[in-house]
């Protein structure tokens, strides 16, 4: 069996610089994600809190952040018990933009695994599409 990887990219009518900070920052992640109480950089703890109720929702490390190009973490959910997953956003600047791609993996494997992955799945997309809508607005205004 292969393992599961979640692979996502749009594109997003924003510098890199921008995009970046939707990444790390934590009142940019409040508006798509989930807000840590201090800015997202390399060596430090990962501790995302949900936006409404301010229960820790996520936790990890960071291990690499190399502003405005590529950010990976350690990542994980009280639903994956002990697992540890690794998330890789790249961005990459084309015309007129930037192409954001996250890559989510180290997920636990198997049949009995795979409503988690399913519900991460589409748990990226909502954030995603949140995010867009975010950096499109700051964008046209």
């Amino acid at each position: 069996m292969t393992d599961a990887v979640l692979r996502k990219s749009i594109y997003l009518n924003a510098k890199r610089e921008t995009v970046w900070d939707y990444l790390t920052q934590p009142d940019r992640l409040a508006e798509w994600f989930h807000r840590p109480e201090r800015p997202v950089e390399q060596g430090s703890k990962l501790e995302m809190f949900g936006t409404e109720s301010g229960d820790l929702l996520i936790w990890g490390t960071v291990t690499v952040a190399r502003a405005p190009e590529y950010l990976e973490y350690s990542f994980t959910v009280k639903p994956m018990g002990d697992a540890v997953s690794t998330v890789k956003w790249t961005l990459t600047q084309v015309a007129g933009g930037t192409q954001l791609s996250l890559e989510h993996e180290g997920l636990p494997q198997g049949a009995e695994a795979f409503g988690l992955i399913l519900a991460l799945d589409k748990g990226w997309d909502d954030h995603i599409a949140r995010m867009r809508d975010a950096i499109h607005e700051l964008v046209a205004s």
